[in-house]
């Protein structure tokens, strides 16, 4: 489930939709978590589709590290990539602010995240060097992602956290002693799907 404080947004007719908020949104506040409204299919289910609703399929969902593809039930599905997301992946199934998302802003995430099958091309960002999401790019980024996470996770406790109750509590202990203990995190490369291996 998305921040309640976001809406969802016509862009153009390249992008579409995509997902902005409707307030300040703080550096360290969960912008996203899994919630048990969301659907896992396994990839036999994804694979029996006919192929328009599989094209479809496959454009909003996720994989996780078991190889189920995720489709969120509310506009989650609308996050547009950027590789300067403002929104960190971490291995708790949620994500956080990477930095302050001011009123109006879109929320981005990193499609390198999300276990992709296939690389695919982006818009060039300035201040970066990469041109497509490859299904590798949780082993070659998750040193950053991680330091980024780490970071955002430091506010966590000084900012409000209205979707705090969809954490499972199984990751909560080792959030804790993040926040409370300065424990690292643990990476988010644990989520890699597919044993690939960086070219």
């Amino acid at each position: 489930m998305l921040h309640p404080d976001t809406e969802l947004r016509f862009i153009n007719e390249t992008i579409g939709f995509g997902v902005f908020a409707t307030k300040r949104i703080p550096k360290g506040t969960i912008t996203w978590a899994l919630d048990p409204l969301d659907r896992h299919f396994a990839e036999a289910d994804v694979q029996a589709l006919d192929e328009l609703r599989k094209a479809y399929f496959l454009k909003y969902s996720y994989r996780n590290q078991r190889g189920e593809y995720i489709l969120c039930w509310d506009y989650g599905k609308y996050i547009n990539h950027s590789f300067h997301a403002n929104c960190v992946g971490t291995a708790y199934e949620l994500e956080l602010a990477a930095r302050d998302i001011e009123a109006g802003e879109q929320l981005t995430s990193d499609y390198g995240t999300l276990n992709v099958d296939e690389p695919f091309d982006c818009e060039p960002e300035e201040g970066s060097e990469r041109r497509q999401v490859l299904p590798d790019d949780l082993l070659r980024y998750a040193d950053k992602w991680d330091r980024l996470a780490a970071d955002a996770f430091r506010r966590f406790r000084t900012v409000e956290q209205p979707l705090l109750h969809l954490v499972k509590p199984e990751f909560l202990p080792k959030i804790e002693r993040i926040v409370d203990l300065g424990e690292a995190p643990d990476s988010i490369r644990s989520f890699h799907y597919g044993g690939r291996e960086p070219e």
